[in-house]
């Protein structure tokens, strides 16, 4: 973390503490819990026994927080004993439990105090609030309720969220940037271009596509498999149940089961699983014969619906869900081979961004050492394999940031952090390297000495889950999606009845030509359905009247650069399969 961003996290903490004690004073019964600095501010979570604060409080709380502020010119640390810890939080069973634990653990237990108030915290604050924190570079946002440590099964609290930045223009920037991201909710814009549904009967997490989103979805898929085309994949199918023995020997079963959701047969006693991910299915396809160094490497594609169970709560649209496919892939190849495979994979995500029009950023996504339990595979195989990749994109001259704790439990990635139109980053294309599974797998070939050998699994996706992805693009285009992308392309506006003959010939034509175009023949004045098509951000308007009647023109309405001159019908059509065919 960088100077000034720990500074900034400072001033959040510290702004949390001024939260308890503003609240303290206001709702002296009141019983404190945790409150941590987060990405844009802050939160505190409390139980109040009798009278609770609303919305319509916060205005007065951040008021008391901004005249308490100039008197917190410090922040003292002293320790404290388990028994006077406690002593500082007389009927407070949150505090005395983190006390217990933090005991048990060895920790030295550490307060922090600034004006009349005291909390047990392990520090990071700001070392004179009054001068560091701007008074009018934070504010308090919203009321939300939360489980006492995320446990449902505990005590519901009430959690304070706050805001802050360095400054006043960087708190009013990120509102600003936030009132956009909800105009921008794919959410909104699905409901409002009629893309997808949920229903409950169906199940929270799982999609229903209408005929527009699918056309959308489709795209992505096909473009996806355009690439994997290119790269030499050859495309297979898996079944969605599969035998919990299988994700015992991929590793799976100990690391990722509570996030899969199991099946029952009323046949066999077969303990079974919808599958979260298509790699151990894939290592049975190649395991099903011999195989010689000369037949690597060997690339699967796989598009199969995936499940995993995802707690209701963790459920966000399209970004998050519990059924959704990938544009998953998997190479067994040589360890000599690794480099040019991963190049190849490289270059197909980096020409796919391209088009999509996002930018983005690469991490190395690296084993916690501190926490090797969590990952399989001996230390060995774990440095090799990491150093493969830190050489691999060193040679390459691609810059990346090197994260730790963020690898797969099989082995370390190469993950693309798409940044969106808002500057919001999605973790989404993504570049595995695994000598773990196929070694549990025991996978084979033929080496050219006649050995037996162990090939290396590449596990990949180009965009990651087209579903998701829908969603992300959705947000990045705030609707307004590329011609090639739009489920609408065309929509034809007749000026009177007296034209939509001409404007049925039109649609004919265009729909002969693979256009996809509708026709607006609704009994609606000619600025009406205007103003329809640009709120279905529709990429061509084509207005036929008597002119366009007469000479067999169209005059064409660009969504993206406004009216433009009438042109013969099937010159626009040249040019807009033109535009379709090279996704510009």
């Amino acid at each position: 973390m960088k100077p000034d961003e720990k500074q900034l996290e400072y001033k959040r903490h510290t702004l949390a503490h001024l939260l308890a004690a503003t609240v303290l004073e206001m709702y002296p019964d009141a019983k404190r819990t945790i409150g941590p600095a987060i990405d844009d501010g802050f939160y505190f979570d409390f139980e109040f026994p009798s009278e609770k604060p609303g919305e319509q409080d916060l205005k007065k709380i951040e008021a008391k927080m901004r005249k308490l502020l100039p008197s917190w010119k410090n922040m003292e640390r002293s320790e404290l004993s388990p028994e006077e810890a406690k002593a500082e939080y007389p009927g407070n069973p949150y505090k005395h439990e983190l006390i217990d634990e933090f005991s048990k653990e060895g920790q030295t237990l550490t307060f922090y105090k600034s004006g009349h108030y005291s909390d047990l915290c392990r520090g990071g604050h700001s070392e004179d609030p009054s001068k560091e924190i701007a008074p009018d570079s934070y504010m308090l946002d919203r009321i939300a309720g939360a489980y006492w440590r995320g446990d449902e099964k505990n005590t519901m609290l009430t959690r304070i969220y706050g805001l802050a930045f360095d400054t006043k223009e960087a708190l009013d920037a990120y509102i600003a940037n936030r009132e956009e991201a909800k105009k921008r909710d794919h959410r909104k814009i699905g409901r409002e271009q009629g893309l997808f549904v949920f229903s409950d009967l169906v199940g929270s997490g799982m999609p229903l596509f209408t005929p527009k989103g699918n056309i959308i979805r489709s795209q992505i898929v096909g473009f996806s498999r355009e690439l994997n085309a290119e790269l030499g994949f050859g495309e297979v199918h898996t079944p969605n149940v599969n035998k919990g023995e299988l994700f015992k020997v991929s590793g799976h079963y100990d690391v990722y089961k509570e996030d899969m959701l199991s099946v029952k047969s009323q046949y066999v006693e077969d303990e079974m699983f919808l599958k979260p991910m298509n790699c151990p299915q894939h290592t049975q396809i190649y395991a099903s014969q011999s195989r010689s160094y000369r037949d690597l490497p060997i690339r699967y594609s796989d598009f199969a619906v995936l499940y995993r169970d995802e707690r209701p709560g963790e459920l966000s649209g399209l970004t998050r869900l519990r059924a959704f496919s990938q544009d998953d892939g998997h190479i067994f190849c040589r360890e000599d081979q690794i480099e040019s495979e991963i190049e190849s994979v490289l270059a197909a995500i980096q020409k796919a961004l391209a088009v999509y029009r996002i930018n983005y950023w690469m991490r190395l996504s690296l084993r916690d050492p501190n926490n090797k339990a969590k990952y399989l595979g001996p230390d060995a195989v774990w440095e090799h394999s990491q150093a493969i990749m830190q050489k691999l994109l060193e040679k390459k001259g691609i810059e990346h940031k090197a994260v730790e704790g963020e690898a797969a439990f099989y082995g370390p990635k190469i993950d693309i952090m798409a940044i969106d139109a808002l500057g919001r980053e999605w973790q989404i294309s993504t570049i595995q390297l695994d000598f773990v599974q196929p070694s549990r797998f025991e996978l084979e070939y033929t080496a050219d000495d006649g050995t037996k050998k162990t090939p290396v699994m590449i596990h990949r996706a180009l965009v990651g889950s087209p579903d998701r992805f829908m969603g992300i693009l959705t947000e990045h285009y705030a609707g307004a999606f590329p011609t090639w992308l739009s489920p609408v392309q065309v929509k034809i506006l007749p000026v009177s009845e007296k034209h939509a003959e001409y404007g049925a010939e039109l649609l004919a034509a265009l729909k002969t030509a693979g256009i996809r175009a509708e026709l607006d023949d609704a009994n609606e004045s000619l600025g009406k359905k205007i103003r329809n098509g640009k709120t279905e951000k529709v990429p061509y308007l084509l207005v036929v009247g008597d002119a366009e009647v007469e000479a067999k023109t169209v005059t064409v309405e660009s969504r993206d650069h406004g009216k433009q001159e009438a042109e013969a019908l099937d010159t626009f059509i040249a040019r807009i399969k033109e535009e379709v065919t090279s996704r510009s």
